[in-house]
This record gives structure tokens, sequence and C-alpha cells, in this order.
């Protein structure tokens, strides 16, 4: 009558499932396709918050980790330029001044030691609160760069984490019902968490990852690159709502040959019958001429290629065009067209143009209705299913990998209690 403790069981979890798990899930998935239950071929993709279970007031910030540097290196440059103004009569006029733009732990101690050495044989004329800023910078500002840059190396790309589990992001999570007595801080539920991603066909999960970060648009392509490895093949259709509506994501989807019926950001709004744009005359309302490779000026004047630049985030490169208005001088709508200063100047990205009006026109057809009714009841029950029903709103292990198991071993519980369901719905029925 021997059981399995605590620690057993742990082990078992977090280091014989380490590199298996996801086998496993895709192994169940693919009996579920053979089975009849679900497709690999079209997949519906969603992202929600989970919180971790770290502290949730020891957080670490991106941005107050450069405010603290730049206040070190303007303290810095204010001891340099007085201790120069001190020692004026024994400093070469043809050094060059030192910049603090990269200040490292050491080159705060050889500041430091070039200030004392400058201030020597005035020292009954340096004030008593210099003395002890340099005496507290001396003491603790190169420690203190040291444990900025291990932050640094913690947070990567990231603008947060929590002390208690450093692989955690700080993350607006809704919760409705204690938004009131969860909020202590007042930051609008801010909380460590994980950005889960799953991919689901018919509420059964055939795809799941674990992000750091906040927002669904970066997020895509990591997702779909785990389809990819655990089944050997992109989905043929993929849906999504706005917040994965990017240039990047429907280029590599476009890529995969994927046919994508993904929303950008302003796509609801647009298909109101009383919606008016904003800003009537934004680059996508004027006339192209693609012969000329020129646009219309609200005026009906031509506004010709200047030339054009690169812009990469990671390895994805966007190429933009630039255009120019002839003569902008005494136009009676210059007020309302722009308030640059001369004549009108636009950046185009013809591809993102082209990939976005692609992805409108897919989703206005027929297949395209269908989908983006289907994305609702296909996706966010599955969410709804385990946060509530189940009660899963918190992780109980830290660190994304082991955060993966977890919720990989709640993705092979959802799907076998989805067949039982459905196996059960079947019998009633017959």
């Amino acid at each position: 009558m021997s059981t399995p403790d605590h620690h057993t069981i742990n082990r078992f979890r977090s280091e014989r499932l380490k590199h298996m798990l996801e086998h496993i899930f895709s192994k169940i998935v693919v009996v579920l396709v053979d089975s009849g239950y679900v497709s690999l071929k079209e997949v519906y993709t969603d992202g929600t918050k989970i919180e971790s279970v770290a502290n949730r007031y020891s957080f670490v910030w991106g941005r107050a980790i450069q405010t603290s540097k730049e206040r070190i290196k303007k303290q810095l440059r204010e001891l340099w330029a007085y201790s120069q103004k001190v020692a004026k009569q024994e400093r070469k006029d043809d050094e060059p001044p030192p910049t603090f733009d990269n200040i490292t732990p050491e080159l705060i101690n050889q500041t430091i030691e070039q200030i004392d050495a400058a201030l020597r044989e005035h020292q009954a004329d340096v004030p008593q609160d210099i003395k002890q800023k340099l005496a507290y910078a001396k003491k603790q500002w190169p420690d203190k760069l040291r444990e900025y840059e291990q932050k640094e190396q913690v947070l990567g790309t990231r603008n947060s984490y929590s002390k208690t589990d450093t692989d955690a992001t700080f993350m607006r999570i809704a919760c409705p019902a204690f938004a009131g007595k969860e909020d202590h801080m007042k930051n609008g539920q801010l909380k460590p968490g994980y950005n889960v991603q799953i991919s689901t066909n018919n509420q059964f999960i055939v795809n799941y990852s674990i992000h750091q970060n906040p927002t669904d648009t970066k997020t895509l392509i990591p997702h779909n690159q785990q389809h990819k490895k655990l089944y050997g093949t992109a989905p043929e259709v993929q849906v999504a709502d706005a917040g994965y509506g990017s240039e990047q994501n429907y280029q590599y989807l476009d890529d995969q040959g994927t046919e994508a019926y993904i929303k950008h950001n302003y796509f609801d709004k647009e298909q109101k019958k009383n919606h008016k744009p904003t800003y009537p005359f934004a680059p996508e309302y004027l006339h192209y001429n693609k012969d000329k490779d020129q646009y219309i000026c609200p005026m009906g004047q031509p506004m010709k290629c200047v030339g054009e630049h690169q812009e990469q985030t990671g390895s994805f490169i966007r190429t933009y065009k630039h255009y120019q208005a002839a003569n902008c001088n005494g136009c009676p709508m210059r007020g309302a067209c722009h308030k640059q200063q001369g004549n009108r100047k636009i950046k185009v990205s013809h591809e993102g143009s082209r990939l976005k009006k692609q992805a409108v026109e897919r989703l206005k057809t027929q297949t395209g209705i269908y989908h983006r009714k289907k994305r609702c009841w296909d996706t966010e029950p599955v969410f709804g299913n385990i946060k509530h029903n189940k009660n899963f709103k918190r992780f109980r292990l830290k660190g994304v990998e082991k955060v993966a198991i977890e919720w990989g071993l709640l993705s092979i519980a959802h799907n076998l209690s989805k067949v039982k369901a459905v196996a059960k719905l079947k019998t009633e029925k017959t």
C-alpha cells in the first residue's frame, strides 16, 4: 500500500516531463485527429493572461533602472565639473573631458579617484555636502551598477519581472469580480503573470505556448512555430482577433501558405454603417497611382516619391517609401491636412498595405464571416472552462519551463474531458 509522496510526484512532473510533455500532448491530439474529433487544418488562436505564484509586490522595472542610471550619470558629471573647476590651474587645457554615456563600475572607480586627486589639495575649501556625496558615490555606486547590470540581464527585452519568479512579467490581468479588493497598488490589476496562447479546433486544444510578452502581436509567430514543431506542418487556415493583426504576422502567415483570417485594429470600426475616419487625410485614404508611383493629395496635386528607408524589428525588415507634396503654400486645406513644416510628407509600406487589404477582403467573404463567428465560441469557452469551471486562475509553479508543464497537463486534461463529454452526448442522443 505504498504511495509516492509529494516530492516524488513533483520531481516526476518537473524533471521527467520536462522534455516529454509536448510530445505526449501532440500524440494525444493526433489520436483525436484520427478519431475525427478535431482537424489540424483549421485552427482558432487566442490568448489569456494568468497570474504567477510570485509575490505581487516584489517587482523590478526596467524604466526605474534606466532612471537610476541616468541619475548616477548626472551626479557624476556634476562632481567631475566641480572638481575641474576647483583644480583649474592643475588641469591640462588640452585634456578632453571624459564622457559618461556608458558608465561601468570600473569607470566610476577611476573617475572618483581622479576627482579625489583633483580635490586633495583643496580639502579645506570643499563643501561638506560634496564630500558626503563623493564618499557615498565611492561606496555605493559601483555595487549599484553591478546590481543594475544583473537585473538588465534578467530583464532581456522585457520591461519588468518579479523578484520571486524572474520569468514572470507584470501584466494587466483583469479580475472584475475582485477588482476593488485586489487592486491594492491602484495600478489596474498589474500582476506578475504569463501570456498563455492556445489554438483550438472544435473546442479541443491542439497547440499551446507560454510567453513573457504581455502583447499578443509578438506571440503569433513563435506560437505557430510550435505548431509546426509538433505536427511538421503549418495550419492551412488560421483565425485570430485584432490583437494579432500586424504586417509582420500577415507576412509570416503568407510565407507559410496559411490562409489568415485576422482583423487589423480598426476593422470592426470600419464595418459600421455610420463610420467616419478620425483622420480622413491619412495615407490609406489618398489615391495612389501605381504606374507613376505617386499619391494624389486632397487638393488633387501629385505627391512624388522622394526616397525610402528600412526598419528592422528582430529579423523582420519593413520597407517604407516617402512621398512629398510639391507645394502646400496657400492651400485652403493645409490646416486640416497636416501640421508639418513645409510641404506634407508621408511614409508608406506598400507591402503592409497589400497584406492589410488582402486580410480585409478575406474577412468580408462568406468564409471569413463564418470563421469570425466561429472563433468566439471555439476558443474563448476553453479558457472559460479552465479558469471558471476548473477554477484555475493562478499558476502553482515558477519559471517558464515549469509553467509550460503545468499548462500542458491542463490542456491534456481538458482534451480528455472533452472526449468524455462528446462521447456521453452521443450516447444520450442514440
